[in-house]
């Protein structure tokens, strides 16, 4: 999938936003023209950004619209959570984001643990943990996980997880297919070694690669991801 050459960010006042109404689409820039063609991206999402375009009521939280001067209509093809990072794909194709959020894609998180963890804890992530979903009991489904020998070369998100002299931490990949609410911390949690750092360095075929944190690049049509 050839890339481009990064997108200029832009010069933001945040001092020009306003509350919006709970009926706006937050995770798109505005609506876009049909007749216009469309414009593909990928972002390494910065710890604390919303994956969203606009302005929810009494949240002051940074946005996707600080990274690049993105066209009208680009919206998030799915979400990372304002404290996780990393990979993120953008599109102004409505019909994409569909066909990429309704393929069973993985997705692949480096995930930093408080604790060393250990081969049993791994088998649980691998076989499935009991995590909460809306209030209910979930299992989830079986998925790919290893320890990480080393720690991976990521730029630094300016926090400090934790003092190391409070005890060990240690490093996982996790590979999965399904995309429940905060779902990598509640099955690290629930394995027992509480996620203190997480970024998604894979879509499907699309890899965060040495991107910065902050980083946008244009692509070709990911419809073809897999």
């Amino acid at each position: 999938m050839p890339e481009q050459k990064p997108m200029p960010r832009p010069q933001m006042d945040r001092s020009t936003e306003s509350n919006t109404s709970d009926k706006i689409n937050t995770e798109c820039v505005s609506i876009s023209d049909a007749s216009q063609p469309h414009h593909h991206y990928k972002i390494f999402k910065p710890y604390g950004y919303l994956s969203q375009f606009v302005p929810e009521r009494r949240k002051s939280k940074k946005l996707l619209a600080e990274l690049a001067l993105f066209p009208t209509g680009t919206m998030a093809i799915g979400r990372l959570d304002h404290d996780s990072e990393g990979l993120l794909l953008l599109t102004t194709d409505g019909m994409v984001s569909h066909q990429v959020r309704s393929k069973k894609i993985e997705k692949e998180y480096y995930v930093q643990l408080d604790g060393d963890i250990d081969e049993d804890a791994i088998l649980k992530l691998q076989t499935g943990v009991e995590i909460g979903i809306k209030g209910e009991k979930y299992l989830t489904l079986p998925c790919k996980a290893y320890k990480l020998k080393n720690e991976p070369e990521l730029p630094s998100n300016g926090r400090k997880p934790r003092d190391p002299r409070h005890g060990p931490m240690s490093w996982v990949s996790i590979t999965i297919s399904e995309g429940k609410n905060r779902q990598i911390r509640k099955m690290t949690a629930a394995a027992g070694f509480p996620t203190l750092r997480l970024v998604r360095v894979r879509i499907g075929n699309i890899h965060l690669e040495k991107m910065q944190s902050g980083e946008v690049i244009q692509l070709d049509d990911p419809s073809d991801i897999r």
